[in-house]
């Protein structure tokens, strides 16, 4: 009898893309891994209240091969339920990321002193190894059902091999996101967002209001937070550029100038303002998303879930290349909040500029 194939083998040319997608998704210990003839997808969650998914597309890969185990042909003794051997199972993703880093394969950063990690003039010489073209490889197989993902990094002349020990997948239903019920949704840049959720912080917050609306037929976004030390508030909206953007705090106060911060804005209902509160501290989880990526999608859909999908380049492998564009999911289920005084945020601040069209993936 013949060995069987690997129902997976994927290698890559850069092992700092995968890293840099999957710490996105690191706040848990273990992830949910399912397989397909598309790519890999990771998922992790906490407390049934968020979760998030970063997928592994095949193009990532230099070399992708998928194939799926054969069915075996149910018997007697055998339930149907059984007949399809699975392709999900549960890992250390803690494993992974630092399997990924071994001999700072995905951080250039890490090979240089410490006072030179933050020059933006690049370290590379005629004998480095990505002009010389000994590009690193990262080698990932799944041989059976049961059986360890296996890993093996390659730089020049050292290899490491590591085999991860793979669980039965734990059975969780996904939190139920209704695409095609949104109630609000916008598009902005990532690192817009990260700055507002960071400034937040300052509060020491439990919870984080969002608010959107149309003020005077101009759309409205902001963001708001109250904790032991204070509250803030961020707004986004497209004026001219000298208070496009305005976080206030105690004894705080930031602007920055771009202008149409908000790329896209729909709301179900224009003539109402859309507030709805999420766990400050699970929404910080996502920090790491939004730092690096170049787009964020937010959407909230009528039952209140809040979606955030985040558009990251990823680099390419050293040699050439264009950077590839990757997703990252998160989402969020929404606090119960009891009627308050609360009034609408952001009623002074009026929106001026043209709509810009989103992206189809989003």
């Amino acid at each position: 009898m013949h060995d069987e194939p690997p129902v997976l083998t994927a290698v890559s040319s850069a092992a700092r893309q995968l890293f840099t997608l999957l710490r996105c998704i690191a706040f848990a210990s273990k992830a949910h891994v399912t397989l397909s003839e598309d790519g890999l997808k990771f998922s992790v969650s906490e407390a049934s209240l968020m979760e998030a998914s970063a997928f592994l597309d095949k193009s990532l890969f230099t070399t992708f091969s998928f194939r799926a185990p054969p069915i075996p042909s149910p018997s007697a003794d055998s339930d149907e339920e059984d007949a399809t051997p699975p392709l999900t199972f549960h890992i250390s993703l803690t494993a992974l990321l630092e399997t990924l880093q071994i001999l700072g394969l995905t951080d250039p950063n890490t090979l240089r002193p410490p006072w030179a990690r933050d020059s933006p003039y690049p370290t590379s010489t005629a004998f480095s190894h990505n002009v010389l073209g000994m590009n690193n490889l990262c080698r990932i197989t799944y041989d059976a059902p049961g059986a360890p993902l296996s890993v093996i990094l390659t730089e020049a002349s050292i290899r490491t091999s590591c085999d991860l020990t793979t669980y039965e997948p734990e059975y969780t239903d996904d939190i139920p996101f209704d695409r095609q019920s949104l109630a609000f949704k916008t598009i902005m840049r990532g690192s817009w967002l990260y700055d507002a959720i960071v400034e937040l912080s300052s509060t020491s917050p439990d919870s984080l209001t969002m608010y959107a609306k149309m003020v005077r037929g101009k759309p409205f976004f902001a963001l708001s937070s109250t904790g032991t030390l204070g509250s803030a508030r961020v707004e986004f909206n497209n004026q001219p550029p000298k208070s496009s953007f305005r976080a206030t705090a105690a004894n705080n106060h930031v602007d920055a100038p771009p202008a149409n911060l908000l790329e896209t804005f729909q709301l179900s209902d224009e003539s109402t303002v859309l507030r709805q509160s999420y766990k400050y501290g699970y929404i910080q989880k996502a920090a790491r998303a939004m730092s690096v990526a170049s787009k964020v999608s937010v959407r909230v859909d009528t039952q209140g879930v809040l979606s955030m999908q985040f558009m990251i380049e990823v680099e390419p492998a050293a040699g050439g290349g264009t950077s590839k564009v990757s997703f990252v999911d998160f989402r969020f289920v929404p606090l119960v909040e009891e009627e308050d005084e609360a009034g609408d945020e952001g009623e002074t601040f009026m929106q001026n500029g043209d709509e810009a069209d989103g992206y189809d993936a989003f």
